[in-house]
Formats: C-alpha cells, sequence, structure tokens
C-alpha cells in the first residue's frame, strides 16, 4: 500500500514539473511575438525591432512598387506582430498606379521606384493640405536581369547588349555579341524571347536610365515608366515578368532580386568595365547606391544614381523604392501610423532586414536624413 502511495506521489510531481515546463515553453513563445505589447496607443520595445507604436492605430492602405513587395511584407508582419490591433495594408500594383492613388488621396502612402515629377508633386497638393508630396528613399537594390537558357546557367552581357536584346535587334542567343562576352560558353541558336512590364513602372524607368547611360547609341527610346521600345512580349508587374522567364525557353526579363531568388531563377552579371563582371547581390548594389547623391530640395530626398560606376564590385542596375507622403497636411486618421510605420523600416532593425530578402539597405548617411524628415511630418 505504501509502495503505491508513494508512486502516485511521484506521478504527480512528475506531471506537475511537465506542466511548468510546458508553461514556460508557451510563455518563452509568446513572448517571442508579442513581448511587451502596448496596443497601438503606447511605446512597444521588441527585443528583435525596437519597434515604436505611438500614435499608430487602425488600418493604414499604401500602394505602388511592386519591387518593394516583399520587403512591405516582410516589415509588416514584424510591425503588426509588435502594435496589436494595427493593420498595414500595402497593395502591389506599380509605381504609377501608386501615385495615382496617394494623390486621390486612398492611400496613407505611396511606394515608387522613381521621384515625383514636378506634375505628380503639384498634384499632390490637393491633397496635402498646405504641404505637397515628397520622396523618402527605403528600399535599395538591384535589378537583376533573369535569364531561362536551357544547358546555360551563367551569363555575361554589357549595357549596349542588354540595349539590343531588349531593343529585339539582337535576336538569338548566339549573336556574335553575346559570344563575345561570353568566350568558352555553349551558346544555342534559340531565339530571344525578352518580356518587360505592362504597366508604368518605376523598375522600368530605371532600367531604361541605364540603357540611356550607358548605350546612347543603341536605346533611343524616351526614359519614362512606359516600356518604350517595339517588340518583346508583356507581363504585369515583377511577379508576372519573373513568372514568365521562369517558364520560357530562351526568355530574359528584369525584376527585383527577390523574385529571382525565390523563383532559382538564374541571374546575368553586367561587363561595367570594372576588373571582373558583377553579379546582382544586395552588396554590389550597395556599392553601386552608395555614390548617389540627394538633389531633392527642402524636405525632399530623391536622389541621382550613377548608372555608368566602374568601381569594383559595383552593380550599376539598381532602383531605390521612395516612399511618398505629405510633409504637411496627411491626414490625422493615418498620420500616427504612417510615422511609426515608416520609422520602423527606416530604423537599424528595419534596414538590416532588407538584406535577408534580397535589398540593399539605404546607405547610412542618407538613412539618417530620412528618419529626421519623418519627425517632422504633419
Amino acid at each position: 500500500m505504501k509502495l503505491q502511495q508513494r508512486k502516485t506521489r511521484l506521478r504527480a510531481a512528475a506531471l506537475g514539473a511537465l506542466a511548468v515546463s510546458g508553461a514556460l515553453v508557451l510563455t518563452a513563445c509568446g513572448s517571442d511575438n508579442n513581448s511587451g505589447s502596448t496596443g497601438g496607443t503606447g511605446t512597444k520595445t521588441n527585443a528583435a525591432s525596437d519597434v515604436k507604436c505611438d500614435g499608430a492605430k487602425g488600418q493604414l492602405r499604401a500602394s505602388g512598387s511592386s519591387a518593394q513587395k516583399n520587403a512591405m511584407d516582410l516589415w509588416a508582419k514584424g510591425y503588426m506582430a509588435a502594435c496589436s490591433g494595427v493593420e498595414i495594408n500595402y497593395k502591389s500594383s506599380s509605381s504609377g498606379e501608386g501615385i495615382v492613388a496617394f494623390n486621390q488621396g486612398t492611400v496613407g502612402y505611396a511606394g515608387s521606384d522613381s521621384p515625383l515629377k514636378p506634375a505628380e508633386v503639384a498634384d499632390s497638393k490637393k491633397v496635402c493640405s498646405g504641404g505637397q508630396g515628397i520622396d523618402l528613399p527605403m528600399v535599395g537594390g538591384p535589378i537583376a536581369v533573369g535569364f531561362h537558357l536551357e544547358g546555360v546557367d551563367s551569363l555575361v552581357l554589357d549595357g549596349p547588349t542588354l540595349a539590343k536584346i531588349f531593343a529585339t535587334k539582337i535576336k538569338t542567343w548566339d549573336d556574335p555579341a553575346i559570344k563575345k562576352l561570353n568566350p568558352g560558353v555553349k551558346l544555342p541558336s534559340k531565339a530571344i524571347q525578352p518580356f518587360h512590364r505592362s504597366e508604368d513602372s518605376g523598375t522600368t524607368e530605371n532600367l531604361s536610365k541605364y540603357l540611356t547611360a550607358t548605350a546612347p547609341d543603341d536605346w533611343k527610346y524616351p526614359v519614362g515608366k512606359s516600356w518604350p521600345a517595339p517588340g518583346g512580349q508583356a507581363a504585369a508587374g515583377s511577379a508576372g515578368v519573373s513568372q514568365q522567364v521562369k517558364q520560357v525557353d530562351g526568355s530574359i526579363g528584369y525584376f527585383e532580386l527577390s523574385y529571382a531568388t525565390s523563383q532559382k531563377i538564374s541571374t546575368v552579371k553586367i561587363d561595367t568595365g570594372a576588373g571582373s563582371p558583377v553579379e546582382a547581390t544586395p552588396d554590389n548594389a550597395s556599392k553601386a547606391i552608395a555614390a548617389a547623391k540627394v538633389v531633392g530640395t527642402g524636405p525632399d530626398l530623391s536622389l541621382k544614381l550613377d548608372y555608368t560606376t566602374k568601381a569594383d564590385g559595383a552593380y550599376p542596375i539598381v532602383l531605390v523604392t521612395y516612399e511618398i507622403v505629405c510633409d504637411k497636411g496627411n491626414k490625422a486618421a493615418t498620420l500616427g501610423t504612417v510615422k511609426s510605420f515608416l520609422n520602423y523600416t527606416a530604423s537599424d532593425e528595419g534596414q538590416k532586414q532588407l538584406s535577408t530578402a534580397g535589398y540593399a539597405p539605404i546607405p547610412a548617411e542618407i538613412n539618417a536624413k530620412v528618419r529626421k524628415t519623418l519627425a517632422t511630418i504633419s
């Protein structure tokens, strides 16, 4: 009888210890996601991100650049985990559509891969009461040129050759110009199928700026968000172009690097005239973006990029995505959330996360100006 009682006591003690252990595990898991959460009204310090939820509340709608979609998804997930009751709803469309939505007053901020044009700034004054739209650089990264060519997994091209390919002047993969850049590579006599964006896109505009700067004799088309050259096939968004390149043998297209990474699409190395061809990587893009100059005035921080760089390891086909906000006259219902969320994306922790998703952080000197400007918007 005494032996049976002793066994019962031991079993109860073991179950009690297991319950405590389980409770500790659950508490630890909960602290990873919700530690110190104060909802949308207080300051939340998260061990992973130091998110400040001051003034944040309700739903924040935003839209625009598809190139920054993966970054926005990453940031929104971390931010909403820290600021309960706040929802960030970023619609990936295009830079052009994002600016239209911003100037119609239907979003709290817009994402664009190119800064506002003078006419767009003028339109923004109708929405930004007493102020205007400004450009805040937030996401950097390489525009990857992805290709799908069975039997070839490494390819080098330069500005003039890319210009002729996208203008459909070079029509087959065994063209002498491509062979010259790829000695020893067995290139098939296969038709090249170039894909471009079907809608207005800042990614298109940045690629066009690169081609204009590096191949003026071969790319004589206007620089803009709309695809200017004849021929080729169109697809919607970076997702659509990358999907087509993934599926179609003989294809080539352009999109933000994370689309190539996630779908395992081979990317072109660019011959810039440096010591060796440069691969599309976040670090190599950062080397090119670091040379950018702020050309905006007042609180506007639009940049001028150097697409003709020959610096070793600097990948030249880059973009910077701007978050477009009102410097004054933001809607009271969303101002607190806009400032809180964008302060997080511009924080050291927020910028560090970019590299893990295939993007390039904004150079520290420029990013410091972004944070200073965010503190002044009203």
